[in-house]
């Protein structure tokens, strides 16, 4: 009987008894509950994290039968039950002071109305303290506390100071009960999205290992390719079947969209679960996992910190500063790794520090397509129209139309971009050339404040150069002067060279020259 795909659910004993795939995280699972105590784990969203604390819930509750041939089964020989306090902030809208107190209030009156509520009167983080306490004198055995996105009322918070610092204290205060309640508690985990590090959530909470770079569970989350190939097996063919692809093609197109997140140096390749779930429950290819979520704040704070979208294709950062986003500001970086947007792609063991880049395709190309329209002006509005006409004027060999639509992306640039606008013209023009690059071959060069493009379709190749308060004529001539078309002199396509011209005074593209062999 064909098993089901859990798109969307979270509950481990729904999986198990409804029939669903599962990919066997247990013997993980098993040596994170007996080899430490406390733990914080940071995972985009998505990722599984709501999965692996349902699991270990289970587990801790002693349903070996829900566990039935997997690793876990044979691991364990006691099958102990532990009294549980689940914790999920994952599931409110939180806009005010009240909303983070509603819904913790919730909880407590859960476990109050089991365990005794003489504490009720008192603040959050006393009841808790005492619920703890309490249970673990009254059941003889410690509690097991599960924390599920611990951090989601302080992520819809930013940019809301006063409300964000609120949620800070209240919540360094209630998770602080974990460090004081040592000796009645079994195990707790907190997952979430980010870490809020040096900024007071995490600060009395020394007692935590963070595991979210830890080579020991870089797998606990996501698909492995060896998970991958050992289990979907026949949904792998079976795909290839719907998409008139081999099983070799159909590997290869699942590696390119959804594998590459590496979570540690020299880890495994990753798959998002997300996504490839989706995918082998629709039979179809679709950037699943980024259409869940739009990363507007994302591209605020990269607007906010004028940065360099360059950077994204081979930024670097050291470890200390991807565990926090307290200086998102001033840097986003660490909140894009945090999110998914950016994952490592390299590591230099002397300095200790990472190269990151996009995971793989799907992110990259849906994360380019959101920041045109919020970098460059279009006239429709429609971001995907705009591309699909912007491109076939590039194969067509349409230069002039395709030149007049690249200058219609810099009209009307805001005033207050006037000191930053080198910036800003650089920025739309990467936009541009990535967007180039998923449907043609592009290359791109800045160096001395000079820019170059090269962009080359079946028929066609354009070699262009950018100039800033130059002249297009001055920019064609460096094409000239520096031979820039001579590697495809010999080539059977129709060569362009393109000379445009910025200007500070006008705020866009003021002109350009084509000139063709």
């Amino acid at each position: 009987m064909k098993r089901n795909y859990p798109v969307g659910i979270q509950s481990f004993e729904e999986i198990r008894k409804g029939n669903y795939f599962y990919v066997d995280k247990t013997a993980l699972i098993y040596r994170l509950a007996t080899s430490g105590k406390y733990y914080f784990l940071s995972r985009p969203r998505r990722f599984g994290k709501s999965l692996l604390i349902s699991t270990l819930e289970a587990y801790f509750q002693g349903k070996k039968e829900l566990f039935e041939g997997l690793a876990i089964e044979t691991l364990e020989k006691e099958w102990t039950e532990y009294p549980i306090l689940h914790l999920d902030l994952n599931t409110k809208k939180y806009e005010s002071r009240l909303s983070l107190n509603e819904i913790l209030n919730q909880h407590l009156e859960k476990w109050e109305a089991a365990y005794g509520d003489e504490k009720k009167d008192r603040s959050p983080e006393e009841r808790f303290s005492h619920i703890i306490e309490k249970i673990s004198t009254v059941t003889g055995r410690n509690v097991v506390i599960l924390i599920d996105e611990y951090d989601k009322p302080m992520l819809q918070a930013i940019g809301n100071e006063e409300l964000l610092t609120d949620y800070r204290n209240t919540l360094k205060a209630f998770y602080g009960v974990l460090k004081s309640c040592d000796r009645y508690i079994k195990f707790a985990l907190l997952t979430g999205v980010t870490k809020f590090s040096k900024v007071s959530v995490f600060s009395d909470l020394n007692n935590l290992m963070d595991i979210s770079m830890d080579n020991r569970f870089a797998n606990l989350c996501g698909i492995t390719e060896e998970e991958l190939y050992r289990d979907f097996k026949e949904d792998i063919i079976e795909l290839g079947e719907k998409n008139g692809m081999t099983e070799q093609e159909i590997k290869t197109e699942l590696k390119k969209t959804y594998d590459g997140y590496h979570f540690v140096e020299d880890s495994d390749d990753i798959y998002n679960p997300f996504s490839l779930l989706n995918t082998f429950a629709k039979m179809k290819f679709g950037n699943y996992w980024f259409k869940t979520g739009t990363p507007t704040f994302l591209v605020e704070l990269l607007k906010h910190s004028r940065y360099d979208l360059h950077r994204l294709t081979e930024e670097v950062a050291s470890a200390d500063s991807l565990g926090g986003i307290d200086t998102m500001y001033s840097n986003p970086v660490p909140i894009l790794y945090q999110s998914g947007y950016l994952t490592i792609k390299g590591y230099d063991k002397e300095f200790q520090a990472y190269y990151l880049g996009f995971p793989n395709k799907e992110v990259e190309e849906g994360f380019t397509k959101f920041l045109l329209p919020r970098y460059a002006h279009l006239e429709t509005g429609n971001s995907s129209f705009e591309i699909m006409n912007f491109v076939k004027d590039v194969r067509q060999g349409n230069a002039e139309a395709f030149l007049k639509r690249l200058q219609s992306f810099f009209a009307d640039s805001p005033y207050e971009l006037a000191r930053d606008l080198e910036l800003h013209y650089q920025n739309v023009l990467f936009i541009v050339f990535k967007l180039l690059g998923f449907y043609t071959q592009a290359e791109y060069h800045t160096s001395n404040g000079r820019i170059d493009m090269v962009v080359k379709t079946d028929k066609y190749i354009y070699v262009m150069e950018f100039k800033l308060d130059g002249t297009a004529e001055e920019a064609l001539q460096q094409i000239n002067d520096k031979h820039y078309a001579l590697p495809f002199a010999a080539d059977s396509r129709k060569v362009y060279k393109i000379g445009v011209n910025f200007s500070k005074e006008t705020r866009g593209m003021e002109g350009w020259i084509v000139e063709n062999k």
